[in-house]
């Protein structure tokens, strides 16, 4: 193993301990760290830093940008061991992906889809679908997390889901509404009737006993949203995250319509959907064009 294996390694495992999961830059960083060996390289520098970050063609620039912010993050790193290591220029091939505006679903879009899941042919995938959407709009769960819950994870009698180390290895406890609860124990009983012999642990399971995918999901959802009408020329089409956000903008559009303070109830907000910190929520103003009035009201009438 080359010295500059080894450290990248000991890099990543130390990132991982601070809560770090780092897959793709992980990926990434050891696939430069190839490139380095395969030159004859001991140190990091711009040069060929540069040359690795641009070797993918016919990409968008963004593309080029992060791979070489992976190599900047661990240059920063070796330098403090390493001083002959170079550290690319924040400048060099910076750019910034522009964040794409979520679909924000109404009540009836939200209802329209979970009535055209119900349809659905088979009635365990009708049940999951209906119930797994039901889910996401009304508490904001990301949609790996719903589909990670296992059974032990959903206490139906509290009415109260425990998410285990998601996003940056958070867990946090997520209370629901009675309704949701109800849904739930609804399909929990439904499912058991439908399949008494399941493969997997997972609350939410697929017409053969497993857990969901993503992959699955995606293109279920993506068939719901065709059927409902609710794509348009020019747009992206709705994704099964943007019900998270559309939960995120209906909270603090009751909070404002209601003149709570709303500052002093995000922190709770960023609790409760897993955000590191509040400043993550506040793009959600910017999602809606009636709450980033509301919001510019309430500033423009502070003294």
């Amino acid at each position: 193993m080359t010295e500059l294996r080894r450290r990248a390694e000991e890099y990543l495992t130390m990132r991982r301990v601070l809560g770090h999961k780092l897959a793709t830059h992980g990926r990434l960083l050891m696939s430069f760290v190839d490139y380095l060996e395969q030159a004859g390289a001991q140190h990091v520098s711009i040069e060929l830093a540069l040359a690795w970050a641009t070797l993918p063609q016919g990409v968008q620039q963004i593309w080029w940008s992060q791979r070489l912010g992976v190599v900047r993050c661990f240059a920063r790193h070796l330098v403090a061991i390493d001083e002959l290591s170079e550290v690319p220029p924040p400048d060099m091939l910076a750019t910034r992906a522009p964040r794409t505006p979520p679909h924000l679903y109404s009540s009836a879009d939200i209802a329209t889809l979970m009535a055209l899941a119900r349809q659905i042919r088979f009635p365990l995938k009708g049940a999951t679908y209906e119930t797994l959407i039901g889910l996401l709009a009304s508490s904001g769960l990301r949609v790996g997390e719903a589909i990670r819950l296992n059974r032990d994870d959903v206490d139906l009698c509290a009415g109260v889901i425990t998410i285990r180390e998601s996003k940056f290895r958070k867990s946090r406890l997520v209370p629901l509404h009675p309704s949701t609860r109800d849904a739930l124990i609804a399909y929990a009983t439904r499912r058991d009737q439908l399949l008494s012999r399941p493969r997997t642990d997972s609350f939410f399971v697929s017409l053969t006993g497993t857990r969901l995918h993503h992959t699955g999901v995606n293109e279920t959802f993506r068939r719901l949203v065709r059927a409902a009408g609710l794509e348009s020329p020019g747009t992206r089409r709705p994704r099964p995250h943007d019900l998270r956000h559309s939960f995120a903008v209906e909270v603090l559009l009751g909070w404002y319509r209601a003149d709570v303070n709303v500052a002093e109830r995000l922190p709770a907000l960023s609790t409760y959907l897993g955000h590191l910190k509040p400043s993550s929520t506040y793009w959600y103003l910017q999602a809606a064009p009636e709450l980033l009035a509301l919001a510019a009201k309430r500033l423009e009438a502070q003294p």
